[in-house]
């Protein structure tokens, strides 16, 4: 499920992005996406390729990864996100949802640190 007023745009420094065409409240499921799990052995192979910045660590280990699909994986960082995750290990879906009320034409942003909140360096800023 990905609402119909989202769409997926350039932006000036990130490449693309995901943003709404809507405003939107805060609270507002935005996105339920199905994910592909894949195990360590798969993820070590993954870290080689363009695809290890798309990936989520997944599982209460954090052991596995996922490939996210709908527009999860489109999602800029940002370290005060407007969105925020949670991850569904049973169901094997992702789902987004807003933090605070959003106004139409913004990006929709999550942190990847895994709360929308988290000051915590991630891993390109670390570096």
């Amino acid at each position: 499920m990905i609402l119909p007023c989202l769409y997926i745009a350039p932006t000036p420094s990130m490449d693309r992005g995901v943003f709404t065409a809507e405003a939107l409240e805060a609270g507002t499921v935005i996105e339920i996406s199905p994910v592909i799990v894949m195990n360590s052995d798969h993820r070590k192979l993954l870290d080689q390729t363009p695809l290890h910045d798309y990936i989520f660590e997944w599982g209460e280990n954090l052991d596995e990864c996922v490939v996210a699909l709908g527009y999860l994986s489109m999602y800029n960082h940002a370290y005060h996100s407007n969105c925020d995750y949670d991850m569904d290990y049973e169901g094997r879906t992702m789902q987004i949802r807003t933090v605070r009320d959003i106004a139409a034409g913004e990006e929709l942003f999550i942190n990847y640190n895994g709360a929308w909140n988290e000051t915590e360096p991630v891993w390109f800023d670390a570096q």
